[in-house]
């Protein structure tokens, strides 16, 4: 450590930290622009100007000065920074004075206005005029894609989004053209941006030149009431924000979570509002002669219970789809076990994933942040830039430090970072897990994706994974590199529930099998197809595919309309809020089953949220720890290492198009103009 006076406060940090962090250590307030915790070092825009005694007689950039070079005083005393000396504040009004030269004068009609850095800052340190009586540059707009809006005149030249571009989400889509007051931030030729992460440039951009186009001039930020949440569009969990106006939810921001997503979201997430308003489901439908017609409430338990009456509980089955929370999972299995029904799921056919085998056997053990420690990583089965884009990154950011070699097996693909591919599928696997090898690796991770489990061999290679991880020393002492990645919300949570076939009764495919079942409960399955002949009742938010082989249709809460309870693919337990409400009739799916035992007479013995997460957190007391990792027994991953034989077919990615993976990104406008330029791009690359 070392010793450092900021302003005369005294304050002993790290020789590697820059002045500004060493300020902020201090307690003391730097303003910046081009300056950003995740990216490099750029010094563009030296607002963060600051007198170091002994130094050189002029202002330094604070971001670009390390405390390991200042001097000390003539007697060994400590550095002195000075943040507020006549010096620093000349300094910061001239830097100002030049930022304003070319910028317009927007901030009346600037979406930006109120949450914009160079308007907060030109109040705290900038001056009343103005010198320069010359014209204000002009700059064309560009079109970046869909999802980032352009007003160029307005940049600044921080650089954050290319550094952005480059360093974090590894496309380098945007970059500078020109030279001096010519110089111009765009992509190559005017083209759209390929990264699944594009949306954060907005958030980095200090200015008004790039904003949110799907929420561009829609509200003011001071008309939002922010509520925080969970994201629920992959299974990382990322901390975001929901801002709404009404009843209506307008969009969707970051929150900062060091742990899960740093303070970085997916383009799905963020823009999937949209999706949130149209196909929505907002009464209840009953089918009569061959149609969905809309009943009420207890038209539609009454249809349900006289199709319940005399079947036997054999004949029912229930299953649980990606956005299920785990309140209404819960409530589900208790309805199921009064109807003595053992045939529920939520899996799809094939995957080996159960609690019998414990938890260490479906969780991302090693953890999200553990990816910073691990050198050496195997992906099996899995795109990771496309399942969980901001988890990717992270990769990407270890594998920028160095000494971090990926291999892959598995179909081809661009992950933004160097993958040393060694083949397609499960006999390359069972060829490295019979060479020889001698682990040089200290902390190596192996991640299986669906891709290699939602299939007709997903034990065996399952096992076939937890061999090559006992071999590669994945699954040590103090280190478990062994990792599920999973694509679905729900289903870490479901089967920390055991949602899961009881004694005798029937898995996923099971339940699909012709005749199979007189009744079966859709908890928002939409990714599996129904075949025809059982009574559906399906429970969702969307007019989707499940909604369309429906016989009954219940109309539920999404998940920015309920409290609900989510468990992501690390095994964290964490909780989204109410932001807004549900539309027309539509309930919270809970207590639609609760009312619904009543009707059928197998009441389920709760009459609040608080009542059924008492007795959810009475069976399963990991769920309220919130924010908290129940860990995985790394012992009980031998009993898989045994295992048949596997087939020779390629993994296949569980995902194919990012932008369309569940029914609320299906309704959205927004994500099929990014999916279907996705595909556009995708066809070129392969021509």
């Amino acid at each position: 450590m070392t010793k450092i006076i900021v302003d005369g406060v005294e304050v002993d940090v790290p020789p590697e930290y820059t002045l500004l962090q060493a300020c902020e250590a201090a307690g003391v307030e730097i303003p910046r622009f081009c300056f950003h915790e995740k990216l490099s070092i750029a010094g563009n825009c030296r607002m963060c100007l600051v007198e170091v005694k002994g130094g050189p007689p002029k202002p330094q950039a604070s971001c670009a000065m390390s405390v390991r070079d200042c001097r000390p005083g003539p007697n060994g005393e400590p550095p002195v920074v000075l943040t507020k000396s006549p010096m620093v504040k000349k300094a910061r009004e001239g830097v100002m004075e030049f930022l304003l030269i070319n910028h317009p004068l927007d901030c009346p009609i600037c979406d930006q206005g109120g949450e914009c850095d160079l308007q907060d800052q030109a109040m705290a340190y900038g001056v009343d005029s103005s010198r320069f009586i010359e014209n204000k540059r002009a700059v064309e707009d560009k079109y970046i894609g869909p999802l980032v809006k352009t007003s160029m005149n307005r940049c600044i030249h921080c650089t954050r989004c290319v550094r952005f571009t480059a360093e974090v989400a590894g496309t380098g889509d945007m970059g500078a053209i020109g030279r001096g007051e010519d110089t111009e931030i765009t992509t190559y030729l005017q083209s759209a941006m390929a990264s699944e992460l594009q949306g954060n440039i907005a958030d980095l951009c200090p200015v008004g030149a790039l904003l949110h186009k799907p929420a561009s001039f829609r509200a003011r930020p001071w008309e939002y009431r922010k509520t925080p949440s969970i994201d629920v569009m992959d299974a990382l969990g990322s901390a975001i924000r929901v801002d709404t106006r009404g009843r209506e939810v307008m969009r969707i921001l970051p929150r900062v979570n060091e742990a899960v997503n740093e303070e970085w979201i997916g383009d799905k997430t963020r823009h999937v509002v949209d999706g949130l308003r149209t196909q929505r489901l907002d009464r209840p439908y009953v089918r009569k002669d061959g149609k969905l017609q809309p009943a009420s409430w207890s038209e539609a338990f009454a249809a349900i219970a006289a199709k319940l009456k005399g079947v036997p509980g054999a004949r029912v089955g229930a299953l649980a789809g990606q956005l299920a929370g785990v309140e209404e999972m819960f409530a589900l299995g208790q309805l199921m076990g009064k109807l003595g029904s053992a045939n529920l799921d939520c899996r799809y056919p094939g995957s080996p994933l159960h609690p019998k085998n414990g938890r260490a056997s479906y969780i991302f053990n090693s953890t999200v942040a553990g990816i910073d420690e691990a050198d050496a990583l195997m992906i099996i089965g899995a795109n990771p830039r496309k399942e969980a884009p901001v988890l990717n990154a992270r990769i990407r950011r270890r594998w920028l430090k160095g000494g971090f070699e990926v291999g892959l097996i598995g179909e081809k693909v661009d992950l933004t970072y160097d993958v040393k591919h060694l083949g397609a599928g499960p006999e390359t696997l069972a060829r490295l897990v019979a060479e020889p090898y001698q682990p040089t690796a200290k902390k190596p991770m192996v991640i299986v994706g669906q891709g290699a489990l939602n299939r007709p061999d997903g034990a065996a290679v399952l096992a076939l994974a937890v061999k090559f991880a006992q071999a590669r020393g994945a699954i040590a002492e103090g280190w478990n590199g062994f990792n599920v990645l999973h694509t679905e919300a729900g289903l870490v949570g479901a089967l920390d529930l055991g949602f899961t076939p009881g004694e005798g009764g029937l898995d996923t495919a099971g339940m699909l099998k012709a005749g199979a079942l007189d009744v079966l409960f859709n908890l928002g399955a939409d990714e599996i197809a129904i075949p025809a002949g059982a009574f559906v009742v399906y429970l969702g938010t969307h007019g989707d595919r499940g909604a369309h082989r429906a016989d009954v249709i219940l109309p539920g809460a999404a998940y920015t309309e309920k409290s609900a309870t989510y468990v992501n693919t690390e095994g964290r337990a964490q909780a989204t809020e109410r932001a807004s409400f549900p539309p027309g009739e539509a309930r919270e799916d809970w207590a639609i089953l609760r009312a619904l035992s009543d009707v059928v007479g197998h009441r389920l013995p709760y009459d609040s949220l608080t009542q059924l997460r008492a007795a959810l957190y009475a069976a399963h007391p990991h769920f309220a720890r919130l924010d908290e990792i129940a860990p995985g027994d790394a012992g009980a991953l031998a009993g898989l290492a045994a295992g048949g034989g596997a087939s020779s077919d390629g993994f296949v990615p569980a995902i194919s198009d990012y932008y369309l993976t569940n029914p609320i990104a299906r309704a959205s406008a927004t994500m099929a103009e990014c999916s279907a330029l996705a595909s556009g791009v995708a066809r070129q690359a392969a021509e």
